[in-house]
């Protein structure tokens, strides 16, 4: 069973779509007992760091999100999930993410001619070709993003695929058993179902 955090703020009704068309038994949950029971984790989101990670806490969930993490369960951040794992934000300065990977979420420079947020289809560089949860998505694939800021790792390493919208930054970043992508896999037609199969198929 895949837990499907609910803490106030993101696309859970899509998120939940997607991934049952694909096959998985979820479950929409907003309590730290009901992750502690679930294989794998997904953790959604739109919307300001603060308020994500505000809430994660008021709801003694970022501790559950760490333990799951810590017990090697399957692990998936999508938009604002895959920025709250970082160890903060230029958007909230002084509130602490997860941390769980080294680094800060920046914004997009503003001194640019093109649009922020960043919103729409943008190909990817695939960084690490042996990642599980890409296998089956070609190099170049086109998935659907909605941002103003973006993870920066200070570890290259963890970042799995990379893309490009005024400067290089990272679409999707990952360790062990934590997959995060920037964009919207759930909005991203065949190959974001691939990414989110992957991830339903992990052990």
């Amino acid at each position: 069973m895949i837990a499907l955090i609910d803490y106030g703020m993101g696309n859970l009704l899509s998120v939940a779509k997607a991934l049952q068309s694909v096959g998985a038994e979820i479950a929409i949950v907003d309590n730290a007992a009901a992750i502690e029971r679930a294989n794998s984790v997904v953790l959604p989101g739109v919307g300001h760091f603060k308020d994500g990670m505000a809430h994660l806490r008021e709801r003694g969930l970022a501790d559950a999100v760490l333990s799951a993490i810590s017990a090697g369960k399957p692990f998936l951040g999508i938009c604002l999930g895959m920025q709250m794992l970082m160890e903060g934000s230029e958007e909230a300065p002084g509130v602490p993410g997860l941390g769980i990977f080294k680094g800060q979420v920046v914004r997009f420079p503003k001194n640019s001619a093109e649009k922020v947020p960043h919103m729409g289809w943008n190909s990817i560089s695939i960084k690490a070709p042996s990642c599980p949860c890409l296998k089956g998505v070609p190099e170049d694939s086109y998935f659907y993003f909605v941002h103003s800021y973006y993870p920066a790792p200070e570890t290259p390493e963890v970042t799995l695929a990379a893309c490009e919208y005024i400067v290089p930054f990272a679409a999707i970043i990952g360790r062990d058993n934590v997959f995060a992508t920037q964009f919207h896999p759930e909005k991203s037609q065949d190959k974001g179902l691939t990414i989110l199969r992957n991830f339903v198929s992990l052990p």
